[in-house]
């Protein structure tokens, strides 16, 4: 990571991707292109799980033990420090260019990436677990429901975990005195 100043904890990771509603599946496709789909993912501990159907080009690239980058991003915003008369005298002063690039233009993120190998499930407890923690994720009030939707629809549902070996992130955002918070600084 380039800017380390801004890397975050895996705890940090883990609980801003527990809160996205998707993340991003980057892989590299059988013709050498990238590939990147946007995915309903869940986690449990380190591994994620995503479903899908039996065939197209998602199912075609999903190579058993390739590799995979999940990436997600959370809250992102221009941050908004500086009053508009602050701004006009930013103007007068051309030693005020560099607060401009890191105050004015700029974005306030946070994201995480998750690395690791894709694997289809083939075993039928854990296929089902995974789809109950989707469900469970995606359709919480849904879930009496559950029993009969994996009865009607596994057979034409495939489930593939991928087993992280490295988890990231970082972030830029700013305290309410307009400093950065760096180094993991959470308030």
């Amino acid at each position: 990571m380039r800017r380390n100043d801004r890397e975050m904890s895996e705890e940090f990771a883990l609980e801003l991707i527990d809160r996205l509603p998707f993340g991003v599946l980057s892989l590299v496709d059988n013709d050498g292109m990238p590939y990147g789909i946007p995915l309903s993912l869940v986690r449990k501990e380190r591994n994620f799980y995503f479903h899908s159907a039996k065939s197209g080009k998602k199912v075609d690239a999903l190579q058993e033990g390739s590799n995979a980058c999940l990436t997600f991003v959370g809250d992102t915003q221009i941050p908004d420090l500086f009053s508009d008369s602050e701004l006009a005298d930013f103007s007068k002063d051309e030693n005020k260019g560099q607060v401009l690039i890191s105050k004015v233009f700029t974005t306030e993120f946070e994201s995480a990436l998750a690395f690791g190998k894709v694997y289809k499930v083939t075993d039928e407890k854990e296929r089902i677990d995974a789809m109950r923690l989707i469900c469970e994720k995606y359709t919480p009030s849904k879930m009496p429901l559950f029993d009969l939707a994996i009865r009607s629809g596994m057979s034409r549902t495939v489930v593939y975990r991928i087993e992280t070996q490295q988890i990231t992130a970082k972030r830029k955002k700013f305290d309410s005195q307009g400093e950065e918070m760096k180094w993991g600084r959470m308030k």
